[in-house]
């Protein structure tokens, strides 16, 4: 199977490894779950 390269299963979490949701912004490459958990550590603040 060739590696897919657009779409859900192109991108997985570094953390989890889930394939849904994965935010790539900025080099992340972490699922929504997990960017909620290590957002705070990593200096992103919650204004609302």
């Amino acid at each position: 199977m060739p590696k897919r390269r657009f779409g859900k299963g192109a991108h997985r979490c570094v953390h989890c490894g889930s394939y849904g949701h994965v935010y790539q912004q900025h080099g992340l490459k972490l699922c929504r779950r997990c960017f909620r958990e290590l957002a705070p550590k990593m200096g992103f603040k919650k204004y609302s």
